[in-house]
Order: structure tokens, then sequence, then C-alpha cells
């Protein structure tokens, strides 16, 4: 769908909620396309503190060797 720039304004949220389900957006300004609407994708990483609980060893310490290889990953270090 085009939409003109005075459309887009005034149902922003529609047009984000259009592009969100996959539906192509373009703004035009005077007919001519200056802009399109595109979903993002869900962010990468952790999902929160809570999303690490469980992967160390069965009860959950860390030994030494193990403080010192994150520390390496961390700092970049060889």
């Amino acid at each position: 769908m085009q939409v003109n720039m005075l459309e887009a304004k005034n149902q922003l949220s529609k047009l984000v909620q259009a592009a969100a389900e996959g539906q192509d957006v373009i703004i035009a300004r005077n007919g001519i396309p200056v802009a399109r609407l595109l979903p993002l994708g869900k962010p990468a990483g952790l999902k929160g503190w809570g999303s690490l609980k469980g992967c160390g060893r069965i009860d959950g310490a860390f030994d030494a060797t193990t403080d010192a290889e994150v520390a390496r990953l961390l700092t970049g270090a060889q």
C-alpha cells in the first residue's frame, strides 16, 4: 500500500501494525515514494536475567577455571 505523508502522520499506528503483519507500506511525498515501513525481526540475545538459570553445572556453582574462561571471552584476551 502507498500512502501520502499526511495520511501516514494521521494513521501511523495502523500503518505500523500493517507493516508488522507483513504488508508493504510505502510513504510518498507528492506521489513520489520516499520511505518504506518494514517489520523488525525478534531481537537476538538473552531474554532477561533468568535466561541463564540452569546453564551451569548441576549445583549451579562455577569454579575458578570457568571464571577465567568467562573473563577471557568478555575481554577478548587470547
